[in-house]
């Protein structure tokens, strides 16, 4: 198995093979902001990945079982607050030209989970232009680009006013926003529109929503979540949580949530 240890120094482009698999597992871990020249999908079997892509334009959030796709040459960050159990697999984009040129958070589908498994443990200078290595890789690139997308991504509003939206506080309500950030409710919702093509207050419900899975995810019940995101009641957090996910909390974690 190609094991990487949580201090190992790692970097697939130094590998030159197609294809690169790794197993591993990390807690309290800050990548800091790099890229590959190989396209990378990361499978989470166990925990939560809060990902930052494309010089902080865009923020991700990679829920347990779901994978996310990180297109090759784009830069990204990925920061880890508790044990994340994962497999993770690059792709030379030479040789895999279909291969989505966008990031994304994908579902993970028994033959598209069996396919990371199967080649996150194997050696590292095998043979993928051949044989089984050649159709594992063939599949795997099908399948990844046939998964359904999930709606853990939010583009980030640029304007320095802004700023303190990119920490981890509850936004506040549009009114309040313009008191801290000094800036009318017309101007912010105008930059909103331009930076991230939502209004603010679809903006701030996507937020809530991604931070409720990675509260959940880390082992937060749903009351205090609740609490957190400041909602009136457990039922008005489920209600919410189903009317963005089209699922309740425990169905989305369950494992056999994947279509």
């Amino acid at each position: 198995m190609a094991w990487l240890e949580a201090n190992a120094l790692f970097n697939p482009d130094d590998l030159h093979n197609r294809v690169i698999g790794v197993c591993s597992a990390l807690g309290q871990h800050d990548s800091g902001s790099h890229l590959h020249r190989m396209g990378q999908l990361l499978f989470t079997r166990q925990g939560c990945v809060r990902l930052t892509l494309n010089n902080g334009a865009l923020l991700c959030l990679l829920p347990p079982t779901r994978a996310a796709w990180i297109p090759a040459g784009m830069d990204h960050r990925a920061e880890m607050k508790s044990i994340v159990d994962y497999r993770s697999v690059w792709f030379h984009p030479t040789h895999y030209p279909a291969l989505p040129r966008h990031p994304a958070i994908l579902n993970v589908g028994p033959l598209l989970r069996e396919l990371l498994e199967r080649i996150a443990a194997s050696p590292w200078d095998s043979d993928w232009q051949n044989g089984i290595g050649w159709h594992l890789a063939a599949l795997c690139e099908a399948e990844m680009c046939s998964a359904a997308q999930e709606p853990m991504m939010l583009a980030l509003p640029q304007d320095k006013r802004l700023a303190l939206l990119a920490g981890d506080a509850l936004p506040p309500p549009l009114q309040q926003l313009a008191v801290r950030c000094g800036a009318s409710e017309k101007t912010i919702s105008r930059i909103f529109r331009r930076d991230t093509g939502m209004t603010y207050q679809q903006w701030r419900q996507q937020w809530r929503l991604m931070k409720a899975v990675e509260l959940l995810a880390t082992g937060e019940r749903i009351t205090d979540t609740a609490q957190a995101l400041d909602f009136a009641s457990d039922s008005a957090f489920i209600y919410f949580f189903r009317t963005m996910t089209g699922m309740t909390p425990g169905r989305y974690f369950s494992p056999q949530t994947a279509p």
